[in-house]
């Protein structure tokens, strides 16, 4: 038998070595999820709703989807009289961290890979292995670098989330019609100036799915992150799957259901070319 399991073990004993390191990104993933809490917890309730209404009006505000704004409203109401207020807000704070994370380092992973065949060759395998092995396995590795709680949470949700924001950047900039590319050039502009001011802005659109994709990802992990110690809303169905509670599971499952249709929707709106709104 190959001894492939005693070759990971033999890995991830010899990273744990780099406590510091470790130490350092566990320390930057728990500042920014603080922000996003802090943020949340100062915010009244009442207005922390209206803003998501305003923004969701605003984002749609050409096509009047009334329905939607009506639903973010009286779903996040319903929400906060369910007594899930603060599991929302941790939940939130998750999938925004996951995200936010998942964004600064799969963008640019993206743009390298559309500038590189030979980076596209070797980080392609990568994002097929991270889609497609099981979520749970996350969890093992995060838990021995990073303990339990958020942090490791937020990692498994990074690593599990990250891929699709990776392949629409890369796919947006690669669509980028050839002749734009080359009016670019024959006015003088920098490789930076091209990137920044005709094919970040064309392939926007694309990329902002890959980013959908991504948070709706993450918002996923909700429930296998509980497992290790994330709170939110994924900590009450975990907890009522435990103890046979149907009740308490449908309606938390139903918080996470949703909070997820709003973030879709607002997203969505964001992947659309302002010529069609």
């Amino acid at each position: 038998m190959i001894p492939i399991a005693d070759w990971i073990d033999s890995l991830v004993e010899n990273l744990t070595k780099f406590e510091g390191f470790f130490n350092v990104i566990s320390v930057i993933i728990a500042s920014i999820a603080s922000v996003f809490q802090w943020v949340f917890d100062i915010l009244p309730i009442w207005l922390f709703i209206v803003l998501v209404v305003a923004c969701v009006y605003y984002v749609n505000r050409n096509g009047k989807k009334w329905g939607l704004i009506a639903f973010s409203f009286f779903g996040l109401l319903f929400i906060w009289n369910l007594g899930f207020w603060r599991d929302m807000t941790q939940t939130l704070t998750l999938v925004l961290t996951s995200s936010f994370v998942a964004l600064v380092i799969g963008v640019p992973l993206g743009i390298w890979m559309s500038k590189s065949r030979i980076a596209e060759k070797i980080i392609r395998p990568i994002l097929d292995f991270m889609q497609t092995m099981p979520a749970f396995v996350y969890l093992i590795p995060a838990v021995a670098f990073f303990g339990i709680g958020m942090v490791p949470g937020v990692v498994a949700s990074v690593i599990f989330a990250m891929p699709p924001t990776v392949r629409m950047t890369n796919l947006g900039i690669r669509s980028v019609p050839t002749e734009l590319d080359e009016a670019a050039d024959s006015f003088g502009s920098t490789g930076w100036q091209k990137l920044f001011k005709v094919e970040l802005p064309i392939a926007k659109s694309t990329i902002m799915a890959g980013i959908n994709q991504s948070i709706m990802l993450a918002l996923s992990m909700v429930v296998i992150a509980s497992m290790i110690g994330t709170m939110g809303l994924g900590t009450k169905v975990y907890f009522a799957v435990g103890r046979n509670d149907a009740g308490n599971g449908f309606t938390a499952g139903l918080a996470i259901v949703i909070l997820a249709i709003i973030l879709d929707r607002l997203t969505q709106a964001f992947t659309k070319d302002k010529r069609t709104r």
